[in-house]
């Protein structure tokens, strides 16, 4: 099967997490912090199985390693619910998946199986080269919300023309699908469709990527290579995250921009090129050049149309839409039969805030669809946590009649688990230094990280 690099700092669960990854084939090496696990990454590791907080770091700290090392290998992030936040920013970083804890078996199987699937690694974990033809339909579900009809207004107004597009929004809105939809809209649908992920680009290798280089001209050039600006001669480069671009290389970008021209690293020569450039990000671009991090001039120029796209917490009206797309497409991945959402169901979709938009909304539909054996979905196939979330968020809602007596317990209570949070991030996790901190013993910490939900 594949060998998988499991990094987890709980003896306890990472001896099950073994257990289980062997019994289903996979050969496993173990792990239990951010150190030891990155003298273990090489070639030979096909998978990483990553827990997010650690003893000596979190494991983004090992993720930056595996990118600047430039190995292709699909990293999936375990975490607690109450940091899917903190993983869909991972997910920028080039991060396949997250699955958050306690980890459900069948989950963990089905995630691991798309990962390991040839197409989906190389997209997820190099941000190299993924076309579309003119025949390729873009699975994106319209809405009929006034966000959505205006966003689709948008992108029929501007797909015809050939001007540069700056799509934001927060992760997981579809930012990608809206750069799809436009170039296949586009005179250009016959021509290729190239999308690049900037946030999995290391600094060493992202010019490189764009441009190309010539055998020889660095360590490791062993041949020839062919930039993505020329794989999309001709139709549409699609630069996700471009604000994570170094900014030597948005020099270079700016020029293939301006001149329509590229130079291949080493090469003397320059090649013409005729692309549509669509950027995307979630960062403040505007807030990035006034810092110095991001070129204004290069800003200008890949914002000649800005499309935005709405969060899913504001588009109301259109959730059942997705919900009943995305359960209709997991009944075919996983060869299910739901037709029904319990109403309990339906209303904590509702309720919740979403995050993860509509990534997050897609991976929890696929792990209900997969725990629900009959026709009907219940809340029970739903993370635990996030009815949890729903059901405290009720709770804690105050009655007209309340609005002048706070609950001083749960204020206090909330200011605490503010503290405990600040003072981990602070030592990294390490639990023994922040008891130290906060003057408390470990088991006291212990207590209150249960009793607050925080792993």
């Amino acid at each position: 099967m594949a060998k998988i690099l499991l990094v987890e700092d709980d003896t306890t669960f990472s001896a099950i997490l073994e257990g289980f990854l062997k019994k289903n084939g996979h050969e496993v090496e173990v792990r239990y912090n951010v150190k030891s696990s990155i003298k273990s990454l090489d070639d030979s590791i096909q998978l990483i199985l990553l827990d997010y907080r650690l003893g000596d770091g979190t494991g983004l700290d090992v993720l930056q390693e595996v990118r600047i090392r430039d190995l292709h290998m699909p990293v999936i992030i375990m975490t607690s619910f109450n940091d899917v936040r903190t993983a869909v920013k991972a997910m920028r970083l080039g991060v396949f998946d997250y699955i958050t804890k306690p980890v459900n078996p069948d989950e963990l199987l089905m995630i691991l199986k798309d990962a390991l699937s040839g197409d989906k690694q190389e997209v997820a974990t190099t941000g190299k080269i993924k076309k579309t033809n003119k025949n390729e339909t873009v699975a994106f579900v319209k809405g009929t919300s006034q966000p959505s009809k205006k966003l689709h207004e948008y992108i029929d107004l501007v797909a015809p023309t050939d001007m540069s597009v700056l799509v934001r929004g927060e992760s997981g809105t579809g930012k990608e699908y809206v750069a799809r939809s436009i170039h296949l809209k586009s005179k250009r649908a016959d021509k290729p469709f190239v999308s690049i992920d900037c946030g999995t680009l290391s600094k060493e290798l992202a010019a490189s990527e764009l441009f190309g280089h010539i055998k020889g001209s660095f360590t490791g050039a062993l041949t020839d290579k062919k930039g993505q600006f020329e794989e999309a001669d001709g139709g549409t480069l699609f630069l996700d995250e471009i604000g994570n671009l170094s900014y030597d290389v948005q020099i270079k970008l700016l020029r293939a921009l301006q001149e329509r021209v590229i130079q291949p690293i080493g090469a003397n020569k320059l090649i013409k090129v005729d692309v549509r450039v669509i950027a995307a990000t979630n960062d403040d671009l505007l807030g990035s050049f006034s810092s110095g991090n991001f070129r204004e001039d290069l800003y200008h120029r890949i914002n000649e149309f800005e499309i935005i796209v709405p969060a899913l917490r504001d588009r109301g009206s259109d959730m059942d839409t997705f919900v009943d797309f995305f359960v209709k497409q997991a009944n075919q991945e996983l060869n299910r039969n739901v037709t029904h959402l319990s109403d309990e169901v339906r209303a904590i979709f509702k309720a919740y805030d979403w995050p993860g938009n509509l990534r997050e909304l897609k991976n929890v539909i696929k792990r209900m669809v997969l725990l629900t054996a009959g026709d009907t979905a219940e809340a029970t196939a739903l993370p635990d946590e996030m009815v949890l979330a729903i059901n405290q968020h009720k709770k804690h809602k105050q009655a007209p009649g309340d609005a002048l007596a706070p609950d001083l317990k749960s204020q206090s209570e909330a200011h605490e688990r503010q503290l405990i949070l600040d003072v981990l991030q602070q030592v990294k996790y390490n639990k023994s230094k922040a008891a130290q901190v906060l003057n408390i013993d470990r088991k006291t910490l212990y207590n209150k990280l249960d009793k607050y939900g925080i792993s």
